[in-house]
């Protein structure tokens, strides 16, 4: 791989690489430092891909294994609550904030499920693949994730009102 291909590349996705880590981190910097790994692991392998959609399953994959990793070590064992994240993105409406709140409340297994499906546009079929998980389970997590969403922010737009 050239240098020129491997930058193409991590433009190309490290946006998706970064929202992923910030789903599982609620950190910007633990995101940046998951996307670093992660395009550091890409640019030191070897091994031949199939195709762009064969690099990008790759990526999003191993950016979710260095997140998971990231969580387990005990320098990394403590939770923050939603509301200490002081490095929220800005966003140009209150709805897509509200949203933005809403799914970063769900937990941690149907906020990734949430992402990959509506973000990435991946199918249930591929997310299970990708998490290692059933496609029922997947299936299962989608609609509990809409229904908390749902309710969370019915309950956020009646106080609005």
């Amino acid at each position: 791989m050239t240098d020129e291909e491997f930058t193409s590349i991590s433009l190309r996705y490290s946006d998706s690489i970064f929202r992923i880590a910030f789903n599982y981190c609620k950190n910007r910097a633990d995101s940046d430092d998951i996307v670093q790994n992660v395009l550091i692991k890409f640019y030191k392998c070897s091994k031949k891909f199939d195709s762009e959609e064969h690099i990008r399953n790759w990526l999003i994959r191993v950016a979710i294994n260095e997140s998971k990793k990231l969580l387990i070590s005990p320098f990394k064992k403590r939770t923050v609550p939603i509301d200490e994240i002081s490095d929220k993105p800005a966003f140009d409406n209150q709805e897509k904030s509200d949203l933005f709140d809403a799914v970063m409340k769900l937990p941690k297994k149907y906020r990734i499920v949430v992402y990959m499906y509506y973000y990435e546009d991946y199918d249930v079929s591929e997310i299970s693949k990708m998490l290692g998980v059933n496609s029922s389970t997947i299936r299962t997590q989608l609609s509990r994730a809409r229904s908390s969403l749902k309710e969370q922010l019915q309950e956020v737009w009646a106080d609005e009102q």
